[in-house]
């Protein structure tokens, strides 16, 4: 654990129970500070009461009396589409808001670091997608050569459920938009941002406000390096803003598809292949066509965030490509469920928007896909790229007719329900297709979030094989 600095003998009032502020609570706790908590759902608070922490109604009056911060879990709404209650009482009581990773950040420092031979370091990774994978690749690398290395923020471990880091060892903290958006403290060592496109429109008022909530982990944090994927302008404005000239070496900047020239430090993938290139020279390369954990252009997009990454905390070019060979990937990330009569079944339920569907689509031929469920803001134009891969589309969720509607040229089917999509999909394949889910839709018109989507997937593809 993390202990909390800065709140010794003080209220910290804590809003939301879940695994972040049931975190926090503890955190603050160990730190010397005093929680006073509050969750809407009551077998929350019954929880966090069992753990001695005192159960407060943070919406009546008087709530934030001798409260010194509030602080925020990441799925409550602090400004758009409109800000909670609680946190607007706050605001009216002039009481500070953070969430636990600006906590984490300003009480990381440890007085035993003085005797360290190597300061700890800290990674956050952001963007809209790719950063799980980034996170755990990277992760994967450090631990395989040796380095101390954990896997905090929205993967693995809370933040400050960690442990303190040892001398030399690393923090890969995955950060979503509502965690940088709200973190009053923002210091990471190295910071990504794999890529941008639209998600979570309303939760920051649109694109920009998105846009704007990655862009405070390098505005406000100043990081050492910067890995910066610059495949949409978002990426290149940001790359432009961090840099002091076209040699400034602080910012690396990383493409999936385009060769990247000057004298600065690139990292690009071109026909399967990852090269280095620093001051106008190749300095490293890998042959990525063969790396099963990391199959498709968005997985070599994470696989130029997690090098780049690595190379900046020293590491060299051939202990990273040994490591990225023995990755076995993410569950619900293009991950393989099973293999018959030359047929593959993948499970991409993670791909939760367009733009992650549109490159699981990309990444194979011969494609029978499930796709559907709760549609985002946009439709899906931007699927267009990945179309020619698609052999036939299986639609499920309460929306399916309207979402087969919208799958311009490709011959759908609506299905409506896990069990019927992989069926249909499993009677029409032939040798060298895909079956591949990639819902392109949030999940929760059918299941609690895209894990349990996945594990449906996963077993009606072995029920349906007679595996199951």
């Amino acid at each position: 654990m993390i202990p909390v600095r800065g709140y010794e003998g003080r209220q910290v009032a804590v809003l939301g129970l879940g695994r972040s502020g049931l975190s926090a609570a503890r955190a603050l706790r160990e730190g010397g500070a005093i929680p006073v908590v509050w969750d809407d759902n009551a077998a929350a608070r019954d929880k966090a009461e069992g753990e001695g922490f005192e159960v407060r109604d943070l919406s009546r009056d008087g709530a934030f009396e001798d409260v010194a911060s509030l602080i925020v879990s990441p799925g409550i709404p602090h400004l758009y589409p409109n800000p909670n209650a609680v946190i607007a009482l706050a605001w009216d009581a002039g009481v500070p808001v953070d969430n636990d990773i600006g906590l984490f950040f300003a009480s990381l420092g440890q007085n035993e670091w003085n005797s360290y031979d190597t300061v700890p370091r800290v990674v956050a990774i952001t963007g809209s997608n790719g950063k799980s994978t980034t996170s755990a690749l990277l992760h994967h690398v450090l631990s395989e050569s040796g380095r101390s290395s954990q896997l905090a923020g929205n993967i693995g471990r809370g933040v400050l459920d960690i442990d303190p880091p040892e001398d030399g060892g690393v923090v890969v903290l995955e950060l979503s938009s509502y965690q940088t958006d709200l973190a009053r403290s923002l210091t990471p060592d190295v910071a990504i941002l794999t890529n941008m496109s639209p998600d979570h429109l309303d939760r920051h008022g649109g694109f920009g406000g998105y846009f704007a909530a990655k862009r405070r982990l390098f505005a406000e944090g100043g990081p050492d390096r910067a890995v910066i994927g610059v495949d949409e302008k978002e990426g290149r404005y940001l790359a432009n803003q961090l840099s002091v000239s076209a040699e400034d070496d602080r910012v690396i900047r990383i493409s999936s598809g385009q060769k990247l020239t000057g004298p600065g430090w690139q990292v690009f993938v071109r026909k399967g292949f990852l090269a280095e290139w620093r001051k106008g020279r190749q300095v490293g390369s890998i042959d990525l066509r063969d790396i099963a954990g990391l199959p498709g252009a968005h997985n070599h997009q994470n696989a130029c965030a997690a090098y780049a990454a690595a190379r900046a905390l020293g590491l060299g070019p051939r202990q990273i490509e040994a490591a990225f060979k023995t990755f076995a990937g993410l569950p619900h990330r293009s991950q393989v469920i099973a293999e018959a009569d030359g047929v593959r079944y993948v499970n991409d339920s993670k791909a939760t928007n367009v733009d992650s569907a549109c490159k699981a689509l990309q990444a194979f031929n011969n494609i029978r896909w499930i796709c559907g469920g709760l549609m985002k803001e946009g439709g899906l134009d931007d699927l267009k790229a990945g179309l020619p891969h698609v052999t036939k589309a299986y639609v499920i969720g309460r929306e399916a007719a309207q979402f087969a509607l919208m799958i311009d040229g490709v011959e759908a089917e609506i299905c409506t329900d896990m069990k019927t999509a992989v069926a249909k999909a499993k009677a029409d394949a032939q040798s060298g297709d895909v079956v591949l889910l990639a819902p392109a839709a949030a999940s929760f018109d059918q299941y609690d979030n895209f894990e349990k989507r996945g594990e449906d997937f996963a077993a009606c593809v072995l029920a349906e094989l007679g595996q199951g």
